[in-house]
Formats: C-alpha cells, sequence, structure tokens
C-alpha cells in the first residue's frame, strides 16, 4: 500500500504529472466533482493546523468524497495512550486514505506500516510536509512557468522549518538551480539537507544573515516563521522571532517579477501592507494547495484500486 511521507517518495516525472492534473481540476472542476463519491478521507491531525486540515478536507468535498476527523490529540484515545500504530489500523477500518499531521518526527512512516489505506503526511514536527511543497510547486510554476534557471531565496528558520526541508529536496531536482540561505546563525538549514539536497546534487548555495543584501538577486522569495512551537528555550525564541520582516520598503529592491511566497500562518514576518504587492503569492500557494491535494488523493487511491 503506497503512502506519501517525504517528497523524495515521488519521482520528478510524478510531480510534474500531479501538477498536470491539478492544472487540469482547475480548468474542468465538474469533470472531478463525482470521482470519490462514496469514499473517505480521515483527517488526523494531532497538531494544530487551519489550512492544511481544511484545504484536505475541502478537496476531498470538491472530489465527491466525505470527510471524518479528529482534530486534536485530545479529542482521541492517543489522550488514553493509544499508539499512533493502533490509531491508524483502527482508523483503516472506516476510511479509503488517511491524511495525518504529529508533532513527532517519523510518526507518519510508523503510521504508513501499520495502515491498511494510503497515508499522506501531512506534517511531522520538523521533519517534512510534502503536500505543502506539492503547493509551492504548483505556485511556482504557474508564476514562472517552470523551475530551471530561478534564484530561490529562503528566510528565516531554516533549521526547524519542515516546509523548507521538502521544498529544497524538491527543488535540488530541477536543473540550473541556485539557493540562497537567509536566517540567523542559530537557524540555518541543517548540514545533513545541505548533504543530501544541495552538495549531492552539486547546487549552487549561498548562506547569508542579511536578506536585503541579497533580495535584489532572487525570483523567488519564502519567507518563514520563527516557529515558537519547535523552541525549547523561551528567551531563544523571543531573541530571534523578528529577525526577518519584509516590508514595501525592502522590495524596492527586488525585482518587479519576485514571487513572494509564505507556508503560513504568518506572525509578523511579512507586514500586511506587502498583501497588495501583486509579487505577493503566498494566498495563492493556498489555492493551489488544495487542487494539488486533489490530484494526490486521486493518485493514491487509483493506485490502491479503489477507484
Amino acid at each position: 500500500m503506497r503512502s506519501i511521507i517525504d517528497i523524495p517518495d515521488l519521482s520528478l516525472p510524478e510531480l510534474d504529472a500531479l501538477m498536470d492534473t491539478a492544472e487540469d481540476i482547475i480548468r474542468r472542476p465538474g469533470d472531478y466533482a463525482e470521482v470519490c463519491r462514496h469514499k473517505k478521507l480521515a483527517t488526523l491531525f494531532f497538531e494544530p493546523s487551519t489550512r492544511t486540515r481544511l484545504s484536505f478536507e475541502a478537496a476531498m468535498y470538491e472530489l465527491g468524497g466525505n470527510v471524518i476527523s479528529v482534530a486534536g490529540a485530545d479529542a482521541s484515545s492517543v489522550a488514553k495512550g493509544e499508539s499512533v500504530a493502533d490509531t491508524v489500523k483502527t482508523v483503516s477500518c472506516y476510511a479509503d486514505i488517511i491524511a495525518m499531521r504529529h508533532p513527532k518526527e517519523g510518526a507518519a512512516r510508523v503510521a504508513a506500516m501499520n495502515a491498511t489505506v494510503p497515508v499522506i503526511n501531512a506534517g511531522d514536527g520538523g521533519h517534512a510536509h510534502p503536500t505543502q511543497t506539492l503547493a509551492d510547486l504548483l505556485t511556482i510554476r504557474r508564476e514562472k512557468g517552470g523551475f530551471s534557471g530561478l534564484t530561490v531565496g529562503m528566510c528565516g528558520d531554516l533549521k526547524f522549518g519542515r516546509t523548507v526541508h521538502s521544498l529544497l529536496s524538491a527543488l535540488c531536482r530541477y536543473e540550473n538551480m541556485r539557493f540562497v540561505l537567509i536566517s540567523p546563525e542559530e537557524l540555518k538549514v541543517p548540514s545533513y539537507v545541505k548533504s543530501e539536497c544541495l552538495k549531492r546534487n552539486s547546487l549552487p548555495y549561498t548562506q547569508v544573515t542579511d536578506l536585503e543584501s541579497v533580495i535584489g538577486d532572487l525570483d523567488i522569495l519564502y519567507m518563514t516563521r520563527v516557529q515558537r512551537e519547535r523552541f525549547f528555550n523561551e528567551e531563544d525564541y523571543v531573541r530571534l522571532k523578528d529577525s526577518y520582516i519584509l516590508t514595501p520598503d525592502k522590495l524596492r529592491k527586488a525585482k518587479a517579477d519576485l514571487c513572494i511566497m509564505h507556508p503560513l500562518p504568518r506572525v509578523n514576518e511579512i507586514s500586511v501592507a506587502v498583501d497588495t504587492d501583486p509579487r505577493a503569492c503566498y494566498f495563492k500557494q493556498v489555492l493551489n494547495g488544495k487542487f494539488m491535494r486533489e490530484a494526490l488523493i486521486l493518485k493514491l487511491l487509483k493506485e490502491a484500486g479503489t477507484l
């Protein structure tokens, strides 16, 4: 039974095919309105979420399916001490596919090993967030027409940011990419991520601490928040949380066709004054995420032989 736990679980042709399907859903939504009739998606979210959970649920409803949901560990038998393995074995009896978010790295892998239906990782701790990456890829393709030759800046929490790790893993498979990694010293991209993605593919990258010094070079600016929930020390969080705040003034040095992205939620790292800038694409990402989750649900259900 195939599950999607990390973005490398999908080949480059599969990523492109998923984007093609998403584009077709955008063009012809009526053709997909009943394809998942009588199918059920279970959303198991043991960590707070707005966009990802509602996006999965909206995706399944728009495919004509139904949703059963757990929102929060306190609302499930996990609060009684039930294991992830037992939870997904149980939920597999009720649903055709599972989307799960969990605060512990590796929990989605455990779920996939024990479920009898496909499992989609909707975020596991600081490890990976593959469906956010699918949303990111479709946004870049729709805004830039492709991936080759882009200079991508990633800014903020690059150490704990699972969205950054997943997106790097995906983009490193495309040709002629260049990366600018912008973060405080304490929040730099982990060495294992650089080794597995950037160095293995011999892709050029630079690491800087100052956003304004490099913003004019970027085709994509991927902003991230400093995540309070990943810190062990409140003092470190308070010291670093406002390291980068994108404002209209800072964008004066940027390219006219810069694509500004953010996996959301934002706190204050992008000023609301940027929202009206035509280069702001983060709410487009939200919508693109729904279409890519529709495409992924269809793919996995078809491969499981239940569609």
